[in-house]
């Protein structure tokens, strides 16, 4: 009888130690989490049936948190105060206004033979290309009267189209050279450049 008297008495003490040492651990967890609380210094965000908005299938589209926000809404930008003048911005350097033009070529010897020389070799070059042309289109003549297939004469004859064309605008082109070289002494003489500086 003892005994059981003795296992009671162990177990309700346990029990008692038990039930001081979790109301103990209860309270050391209730000053943390006050600790805790004081600790954050902005509330959290809480979110309401206003925030949740519903979408066209019945999802949810959240407004952005707080943490979210761009920096630049977040703070306003700096206004000036009263009476006080804005601060100056950095000047462009104005470019010279003869800048845009090419400075004019010194006009000596060198000047006036480069120029008479390059128009006359143009003319020469297109001279040589149109007795050039003028040689194929005499042999697609040839050709075209001595074929007899109507699609070989029909190459034939495109050929001799395009080297026809080709033969005119190069003409043109010497024409034009014949005008410039003319120009270029015309020019020349009334700046009073001597004759040999063109040769």
């Amino acid at each position: 009888m003892l005994n059981r008297i003795s296992v009671y008495m162990a177990a309700a003490m346990l029990v008692a130690c038990a039930a001081v040492s979790g109301a103990q651990g209860l309270a050391d967890v209730a000053r943390a989490e006050e600790a805790r609380r004081k600790s954050v210094k902005a509330p959290s965000k809480t979110y309401t049936n206003d925030d949740l908005k519903g979408d066209n299938n019945g999802a949810t589209v959240a407004s952005p948190t707080p943490s979210t926000a761009s920096p630049a809404s977040a703070t306003p930008a700096p206004t000036p105060a009263a009476g006080s003048k804005p601060a100056p911005t950095a000047a462009k350097p104005d470019a010279p206004k003869d800048a845009a033009k090419d400075p004019e070529p010194k006009k000596d010897e060198k000047y006036w033979r480069d120029r008479i020389t390059a128009a006359e070799q143009a003319l020469a070059r297109n001279k040589v290309l149109v007795d050039a042309l003028q040689s194929r289109v005499n042999a697609l003549n040839t050709d075209f009267v001595n074929t007899d297939d109507p699609a070989q004469r029909a190459v034939v004859e495109q050929n001799r189209k395009t080297a026809l064309a080709e033969m005119d605008r190069v003409k043109k082109d010497i024409d034009t050279r014949s005008k410039e070289i003319t120009a270029i002494q015309d020019e020349a003489r009334k700046a009073n450049v001597p004759p040999g500086w063109l040769r």
